[in-house]
């Protein structure tokens, strides 16, 4: 009777084992994930029809200001008045006409 559990005993290990060892086989299998990055950088279309999108080009920025009312421009978010004013808005929300 003390032998039959032993062999039981030494068989429920093995299982464990075997089971540990092959379950624990998936983080060496990983597939290797590439970062796209240039899906990051925008096109120039997307320049052109979002104007949220910082850019340095004045002559896209004009269009941008008349298509859409505002255009970011070296960081800073311009805007159109009513009066066809362009101004942006300061850190206290003041707004600076240019």
């Amino acid at each position: 009777m003390l032998k039959l559990l032993i062999v039981l005993f030494t068989i429920l290990i093995l299982f464990f084992l075997l089971f540990f060892l092959f379950n624990n086989k998936k983080p060496y299998n990983r597939s290797i994930k590439t970062n796209n990055f240039s899906r990051l950088i925008p096109t120039a279309n997307e320049k052109k029809y979002n104007p949220d999108i910082n850019i340095n080009n004045w002559d896209l920025h004009k269009i941008r200001l008349k298509k859409f009312g505002r255009s970011q421009y070296k960081g800073l978010t311009f805007f159109i008045s009513s009066e066809n004013r362009i101004y942006y808005l300061s850190d206290k929300g003041i707004k600076i006409y240019c």
